[in-house]
C-alpha cells in the first residue's frame, strides 16, 4: 500500500482517518465507537487499520498510560490537495485551466457558488500584484 493519496486507502482506512480528523486525535476505542454507528467492528479490526495507517504515514501515536492515542500526520486539506494534484496530472495532463473548464461545463453552479469563485479569482489576482 503506497498510502500517499486518499484514493489509495481502503474503505475502512478511509473511515478511520476521517474519524481521527474529526476528533483531532483518538484512541482505537474512540474510533471504534464512532464507526459503530455505521457498522459493528471488532476492536482488533480497527486497531489493525490504525496500525496500517501509521505504517503508511497517515497517523502517529503517543502513549497515555496503557492507551495509544493516534493523531493525523497531515490535515484533510493537505490530503485532498494531494489527491486533486494527482487527478489533475493524470486526467488533465497537469492543465488546471482545462480541469476548471471541464468543471464549469459539467456542474450546475448556483449564483452563490459563482460569486465565491469570482471572489477567489479576485483574491488570486491581488496576491500576484503584491
Amino acid at each position: 500500500m503506497s498510502g500517499k493519496l486518499l484514493d489509495d486507502l481502503g474503505l475502512l482506512q478511509r473511515a478511520v482517518i476521517e474519524v481521527v480528523w474529526e476528533l483531532g486525535e483518538a484512541s482505537v476505542h474512540q474510533v471504534r465507537e464512532e464507526l459503530r454507528r455505521e457498522k459493528e467492528l471488532a476492536y482488533t479490526t480497527v486497531l489493525t487499520a490504525m496500525q496500517k495507517l501509521e505504517k503508511a504515514g497517515w497517523l502517529r501515536h503517543r502513549s497515555e498510560g496503557k492507551v495509544y492515542v493516534y493523531a493525523p500526520t497531515r490535515t484533510r486539506h493537505e490530503a485532498g490537495a494531494n489527491s486533486v494534484r494527482k487527478l489533475l496530472d493524470r486526467i488533465f495532463d497537469g492543465d488546471a485551466l482545462l480541469m476548471f473548464q471541464h468543471l464549469m461545463r459539467q456542474d450546475k453552479l448556483s449564483d452563490a457558488e459563482l460569486r465565491e469563485l469570482r471572489g477567489m479569482i479576485d483574491d488570486k489576482r491581488k496576491e500576484r500584484k503584491e
